[in-house]
């Protein structure tokens, strides 16, 4: 079964929560400027790509370990021994 990554702290689980919070406000200021007729602007739309490029980085190195043992174990199931 899997098991959740020891690394996973309450400080870098209240991390993960931050950028979670900013990335869904900026999306949803780039949802209601849409919805507004306004395409945005190209800094907002950088942010909201770093912020998404941020958030997988930290997800990766929080989950690596984890990760790595789901894959392998996806492969040794259709594989099969």
């Amino acid at each position: 079964m899997w098991h959740f990554p020891e690394k996973l702290t309450a400080a870098s689980t209240g991390l993960l929560l931050t950028v979670l919070t900013a990335s869904s406000a900026l999306a949803r200021r780039a949802r209601q400027r849409i919805a507004d007729g306004e395409r945005g602007d190209v800094p907002g739309w950088v942010m909201v790509t770093l912020m998404t490029a941020g958030l997988v980085a930290i997800v990766w190195v929080l989950a690596d370990d984890w990760l790595r043992q789901l894959f392998q174990q996806a492969v040794d199931r259709v594989s099969g021994p």
